[in-house]
């Protein structure tokens, strides 16, 4: 569904968030206007008659109305064009204004279905300027547009910039079908596009972050969760078994662990997501893998190595526990009390992570995660074009995510560490 271009036609391309309107001193035109002749709605008409004379044929007429009270004109404007027939189909579509003001907007022969984009037609622009020359005597000081032309007022406020303003009130659009096909069909869908949707707004794709949001919750929290669980007690399990053994294991694991430490973990992240692509989950794998002999098993171990000499340590020797028993059950428990906090507050760090490597390209093309989002927004030019809430939207769910699991991490440290209980 995402990344599908099809699902997201109907939707208004970079709007912004619907709650501008509630600031701004111009009523933006919010969502999509979408007239379908294959849908029996109020303000949508067809109406089909067989020519019975002069030869075989039919003549479709289809009328689409709708109210425009915006004070602002909209973004865009398409038309699909479904056809079946045989024979083809001169097809011609005319825009009636509130005034009464015809304007001729597309006259062509179709044989197959064709989608036409009404915004940026230059063939349509320059008739409607000429005409406009005719009526008024001279030309707009501005590059006119397909929704100005379509919706302004054809006076002497079209011709400036700073006058022209949007018609508000009920518009129709005409389509006539002819064809020497008897049975010959036409369906019309008609979309007018605005400049705000939903509560987030929309990608340059048309996609509405607002679902990109709530499908990257999971995956943002899932990944930080599971990446700072599986680190952390991994690291009390290998720094358990290097303070109770000691000699040559312990050896073997602080060499391995001062290694690990020096070797760059990004650059070493990248040069591996060259060889292999990454899933979410691949990627989980191998950012804990790498993890593992971080700086935390020298925290625990320092810890492990007191709790090894705790006499309760030594009466569970003295009962014959095995030193996997001793390791699991005796070492480990001891430390979870003040480790939790810690885990907490590491979370944000890993979601942080995956957002940095989707924002360099290293992870799964396919998923839905905040820092994809924030890197279709980079590479769109959010900043240099002012789509702010492109980039607001997925930084202030990080931003929320980093403060509520520091509050729940502080909290906890309050909780478990005996020097900081209130009395």
């Amino acid at each position: 569904m995402w990344n599908s271009i099809e699902y997201w036609q109907d939707y208004p391309k970079l709007a912004l968030p619907e709650w501008i309107n509630s600031f701004s001193p111009k009523k933006l035109p919010v969502g999509t206007i979408i007239l379908d002749s294959r849908m029996q709605e109020l303000g949508i008409s067809k109406s089909v008659q067989q020519i019975e004379y002069g030869g075989k044929g039919v003549v479709i007429n289809i009328k689409f109305v709708f109210n425009y009270e915006y004070d602002v004109f909209p973004s865009e404007l398409a038309m699909w064009f479904f056809v079946n027939t045989t024979q083809p189909l001169l097809v011609q579509v005319v825009w009636i204004k509130p005034d009464g003001t015809e304007v001729p907007v597309y006259a062509d022969k179709l044989g197959s279905y064709k989608y036409y984009r009404i915004t940026g037609d230059s063939k349509f622009l320059s008739s409607f300027e000429r005409e406009l020359v005719k009526k008024l005597g001279a030309k707009p000081n501005y590059a006119m547009t397909s929704e100005i032309a379509l919706f302004a007022k054809e006076d002497e406020s079209i011709l400036s910039k700073e006058t022209v303003y949007p018609i508000k009130g009920r518009y129709r659009v005409e389509i006539r079908a002819t064809s020497q096909d008897p049975n010959a069909d036409l369906d019309v869908k008609l979309n007018i596009y605005g400049k705000v949707y939903g509560l987030v707004g929309t990608d340059r794709n048309r996609r509405d972050l607002w679902i990109g949001i709530l499908w990257g919750a999971p995956l943002a929290l899932s990944f930080g969760v599971l990446a700072s669980v599986m680190t952390a007690f991994l690291q009390m399990i290998i720094a358990a078994t290097a303070a109770w053994y000691g000699k040559w294991m312990d050896y073997l694991i602080s060499r391995l662990n001062e290694i690990v430490m020096v070797i760059p973990f990004l650059p070493l992240l990248i040069m591996i997501s060259y060889f292999y692509k990454f899933s979410i989950w691949t990627l989980l794998f191998v950012v804990v893998v790498l993890s593992i002999f971080g700086a935390g098993i020298k925290t625990y171990r320092a810890m492990f190595l007191q709790i090894r000499e705790m006499s309760y340590i030594e009466a569970a020797q003295a009962y014959g526990a095995s030193n996997a028993r001793i390791i699991i059950r005796y070492m480990v428990p001891r430390v979870l009390p003040t480790i939790i906090p810690n885990i907490v507050l590491s979370v944000p760090s890993f979601v942080f992570l995956e957002a940095a490597l989707a924002i360099l390209g290293v992870g799964d093309p396919q998923a839905i995660t905040w820092g994809k989002i924030l890197d279709e927004a980079y590479s769109g030019g959010a900043l240099y074009w002012g789509y702010y809430h492109w980039i607001l939207a997925p930084s202030l769910c990080l931003v929320l995510i980093s403060i509520g699991f520091a509050l729940m991490g502080f909290t906890l440290d309050r909780v478990f560490n005996p020097r900081l209980r209130e009395r």
